[in-house]
């Protein structure tokens, strides 16, 4: 409850809030989605295997960047020597074709720049959003037309177009993961900007927020002790879902060539490199795809969970026919 509107009630009002806290609640309702906490489990495995590539890689006794010539079949166009792409004991998922670096260096090291760029972007975008948001819900007249006009030509802009423009034309010495992840985030926060002002709206005519002005609190002060915990909810239950599609993003914009540049692995990039491969090197086409579906998939399955365990009353997505004959019959 509001400081504000505890200080205007009655002394002889009870006030008392549950024991149980809002995060109690939420990890309560999540760990009744068994769905989701499969994703969660996957997606800290991925999280774990990005930040320990270099001692998976050392284990392994290879590096991402290293070339193996004399694992390559120069007669036959540079097909890996060997069974399953090279597979063996010193190269656990074989070797790329032509260069004959590590598969598996490759693809954990991958993970840390597709799974970081994902994140940063996302990072970038809700700040945006929550900013531009709050102010133009909060700002007078002016504020709020001039700030959702600017919304609404962010959020007209195709995304990939003006990604591949930026990208092409900044030299080739800036740093890509670190310009991939700001090209996505200053594009892309239109929505969340959009989503924070219609919310901040609603907030606003709530009585603990009508309290708090009467208290004689600030316009920002509101906002930061009022405002912006009602706002937790949706905020991260939108970037939970952005997660999974920014991955997708860079992707993209690494096979189309505008993205990560080798020799730093990302998934995205080793698509566009095994393009041509999928017959002579299946492996080399299925891994980094196969590591791309299944971390999309557990991230939105992930967000559908942390949505739905935000808001109870929201059905889930993911609900089945068959779970809603077993409520019916319940």
């Amino acid at each position: 409850m509001s400081e504000a509107l505890v200080a205007v009630e009655a002394a002889g009002t009870d006030t008392s809030v549950p024991a149980a806290s809002g995060a109690r609640q939420f990890w309560r309702r999540l760990r009744q989605q068994r769905a989701a906490l499969v994703a969660a489990v996957v997606v800290a495995l991925l999280v774990l295997v990005a930040l320990a590539a270099p001692l998976l890689t050392a284990l392994e006794g290879q590096d991402p960047t290293t070339y193996h010539p004399s694992l390559i079949d120069s007669a036959r166009g540079g097909v890996p020597v060997g069974s399953f792409g090279g597979v063996s004991a010193d190269h656990w998922l074989g070797v790329e074709p032509q260069t004959g670096r590590d598969l598996f260096a490759r693809l954990v090291y991958g993970a840390r720049v597709s799974l970081g760029v994902a994140l940063a972007a996302t990072v970038v975008q809700v700040s945006l959003g929550v900013t531009v948001g709050v102010m133009a819900a909060l700002g007078n007249r002016w504020v709020d037309q001039l700030l959702s006009r600017v919304t609404d030509i962010i959020v007209s802009m195709p995304l990939m177009i003006m990604s591949l423009a930026l990208l092409a034309i900044v030299p080739s010495s800036f740093p890509r993961p670190v310009l991939v992840t700001l090209v996505i985030g200053l594009i892309a926060w239109g929505n969340t900007a959009k989503i924070v002002r219609a919310q901040t709206l609603t907030l606003k005519g709530l009585d603990y927020v009508l309290a708090a002005r009467l208290s004689g609190w600030g316009t920002w002060r509101i906002a930061r002790r009022e405002l912006l915990p009602g706002l937790a909810a949706p905020v991260i239950t939108y970037a939970a879902l952005l997660v999974p599609t920014n991955i997708s993003i860079e992707a993209a914009l690494s096979f189309l060539g505008v993205g990560v540049k080798p020799p730093t692995p990302s998934w995205g990039q080793m698509l566009t490199a095994a393009d041509v491969w999928y017959q002579a090197a299946p492996q080399y086409l299925l891994l980094p795809a196969g590591a791309l579906f299944v971390t999309v998939l557990a991230l939105t399955v992930l967000g559908d969970g942390i949505r739905t365990a935000l808001d109870p009353r929201a059905a889930s997505r993911l609900r089945v026919g068959t779970g809603r004959k077993r409520e019916a019959k319940a």
